[in-house]
């Protein structure tokens, strides 16, 4: 059995591959045709999220799967958009509902906002890479959650947007030997906690961040032999508890 590190350079390092793979997946092949010829038909943040298939599509390609059921809280991420600093998205710690506002911006472009490279094959591709870590996480979670924070981390500007996501928390929890008994701690507690433990920066260098996936891969093997762990782990992307991650990121609100 290769290890997680392993496995996981085996997949990046053949991505375009990799991603060919999935993209000749009947379901997805199905999909992705229906979101093609349906998305630039829409001209509103209503019609958006009550086409099941097509906000689907778009909220899984934002890893937001989990959050699909929250209509009304994605209706405000839509109408408010992302130009005024004040709008809901901007007010989130978690960045996944800015890229989804500013792709699909109905505040900036009105009726068009469904026809720009972004919303159409630029959503396709997130969904590719999504749908890949998915299917690499049904073998192993671990590489599934090396790869998503080898995409996601470059991208965060402070540690309060790690705590926002779950799957970077857990990473950054196993990096630097951490329970995950510490995540039900007092946010407070767990930033000053990460800020005393971790630069910001080193997410941005390359070859920090290749060590710190090699980090990674080599304590989740170390300690495979929980299974409750493995199991708690693989609830990460499981949307099993929607309500609670919504709940989380109303707390971070104004942050």
């Amino acid at each position: 059995m290769l290890s997680t590190y392993a496995a996981y350079q085996l997949t990046t390092q053949n991505l375009d591959r990799s991603l060919t793979i999935v993209k000749s997946d009947p379901m997805v092949e199905r999909e992705t045709a229906y979101y093609k010829e349906n998305v630039g038909k829409i001209k509103t943040p209503e019609e958006f999220v009550n086409d099941s298939r097509i906000f689907g599509y778009a909220m899984k390609a934002f890893g937001l799967d989990d959050m699909t059921y929250a209509k009304a809280f994605m209706l405000k991420v839509l109408k408010e958009g992302t130009d005024e600093n004040t709008a809901f998205a901007n007010r989130l710690a978690d960045k996944r509902y800015v890229d989804f506002a500013d792709t699909f911006n109905f505040s900036r472009h009105g009726k068009t906002a469904m026809t720009f490279t972004k919303a159409q094959q630029g959503t396709v591709d997130l969904y590719m890479r999504q749908t890949l870590e998915e299917n690499e996480g049904s073998k192993n979670e671990a590489v599934r959650l090396a790869m998503y924070f080898e995409r996601k981390a470059p991208d965060l500007k402070s540690v309060t947007g790690i705590l926002a996501d779950s799957a970077l928390s857990s990473v950054v929890r196993t990096v630097l030997g951490l329970p995950d008994s510490t995540a039900m701690l007092n946010i407070d507690k767990q930033i000053e906690m990460l800020k005393g433990r971790i630069d910001i920066k080193d997410f941005q260098d390359p070859d920090k961040l290749a060590k710190m996936i090699e980090r990674f891969s080599a304590m989740w093997d170390m300690n495979k032999g929980s299974s409750a762990a493995q199991s708690q782990v693989g609830l990460l992307f499981s949307g099993s508890s929607p309500t609670l991650s919504a709940d989380l990121l109303m707390s971070l609100l104004a942050r």
